[in-house]
């Protein structure tokens, strides 16, 4: 039976379940958000229960906050300072482990991915430093790979790496993902198993890009269906691609990038076997070249004097060398680090380096994603602003000791009003 108070309100008691937040990061992660999602998804519970929808989902949440502690201490760590009030019934118990897994499963995947898609919106505010490159927000996408446990469940959906000395000793989840660069904030994900492949996932998060963002990518993503996708959502883009990838040089600036053309890896047609053709001789028809393929921009550059020859070669979809002149793209482009430290970030600072996912099924390794990221963005936001009020650059605060203060601040809730 739920927790009765001595507290009422017009509609009737009080739960101490109805007050459990997770501290600070419900300024981010609303309740009445939570309920919309709640009602969208159609997870709302059929009766009085221990675990509530809205206490599970925000529990997920916490699940990324303790990541290193165990199934009833986190949830001790979202009750323990409301149950210091004194306000409440001592009939309440915490759920065992094995109640709060099936309260998990109860709901599913589907309320925190929504919740998600909802929350993680670009942050940066014009005039947030490290943000912007002129007038484009600047955006990455990159992913990376986390271990889940060993099981059946999660055997017959996820896979093992393979290296040479064999299969790695758990399964693997693959995570792609777009983030703001200045902010670390992630802001869409697509959630894979590791032969689906980085560029496979990446599809799914083209809808999330806008026609002000500035999108950079490693050498890993590009694909001549992928670019030529991209480029429909109106946002710029900037690919590194290998050095050895032909790209004619049909006209070069005056900063020393140049006007190229991509083709597509598949000849289909006369017109595109005979451009290929002449892409192999400097003495090609022009005309044809452009004709078949996709126009952009080339930049290359070297960063180690101590081997010139190791090449960078980026392409662009903005074809203006004035609006993006080309030392500006080469400096902009080792800004994708940025996103890369916010993988870092979760793997490192949340998950602690080498440790595996809870979850025992695949839709339950699913959700517990959507939980962390919900929780990293949250922590993002809270430094975001704090950043902005300062006005200093968020990277001079610390994503560790951040994590720390929230962690603390969840645990004291006896000071923070519902």
């Amino acid at each position: 039976m739920i927790l009765g108070v001595r507290e009422s309100s017009s509609t009737g008691p009080v739960r101490l379940t109805d007050r459990v937040s997770i501290g600070v990061v419900t300024s981010v992660i609303r309740r009445d958000l939570v309920e919309e999602v709640i009602i969208h998804t159609q997870s709302r519970e059929r009766r009085i229960r221990l675990l509530p929808t809205h206490l599970v989902v925000y529990y997920v949440i916490a699940l990324g906050l303790f990541f290193g502690e165990s199934y009833e201490e986190v949830m001790r760590c979202l009750v323990g300072g409301l149950r210091f009030l004194g306000n409440w019934s001592n009939s309440w118990k915490v759920p065992t482990t094995s109640a709060i897994s099936q309260a998990r499963a109860r709901i599913g995947e589907e309320p925190l991915r929504e919740l998600f898609r909802r929350v993680a919106v670009p942050m940066a505010r014009p005039g947030s430093r490290g943000a912007w490159f002129r007038q484009y927000r600047v955006m990455a996408i990159d992913g990376v790979i986390i271990d889940v446990p060993d099981t059946p469940e999660n055997n017959g959906e996820f896979e093992h790496t393979k290296t040479g000395r064999g299969p790695s000793a758990f399964p693997v989840v693959r995570l792609v993902g777009l983030g703001e660069c200045g902010t670390h904030a992630i802001v869409s994900a697509s959630i894979g198993t590791w032969s689906t492949g980085e560029r496979s996932l990446t599809n799914s998060l083209l809808d999330d890009l806008e026609p002000d963002m500035l999108v950079l990518a490693d050498r890993g993503f590009y694909s001549y269906e992928l670019w030529e996708e991209a480029l429909q959502t109106d946002a710029a883009l900037v690919f590194r691609v290998s050095a050895n990838m032909k790209l004619p040089a049909f006209e070069i600036y005056p900063d020393g990038s140049y006007r190229s053309v991509l083709l597509h890896p598949k000849i289909q047609s006369p017109t595109r076997k005979k451009a290929r053709r002449l892409s192999d001789s400097p003495h090609g028809d022009r005309a044809i070249l452009e004709a078949a393929g996709i126009p952009c921009r080339v930049v290359e550059y070297s960063v180690d004097r101590d081997n010139p020859d190791e090449v960078i070669c980026l392409i662009t979809s903005i074809l203006d060398p004035d609006e993006a002149p080309a030392h500006e793209l080469a400096a902009l482009y080792h800004e994708r680090w940025e996103f890369e430290l916010s993988l870092k970030e979760i793997e490192i600072s949340q998950l602690g380096h080498g440790r595996v996912l809870r979850s025992k099924t695949p839709e339950m390794v699913r959700q517990e994603i959507w939980g962390i990221l919900l929780a990293h963005y949250a922590i993002r936001k809270l430094m975001h602003d704090a950043a902005d009020t300062a006005d200093i650059d968020p990277d001079r605060l610390s994503f560790l000791r951040s994590l720390r203060i929230i962690r603390r601040q969840i645990t004291d809730q006896a000071g923070f009003s519902p």
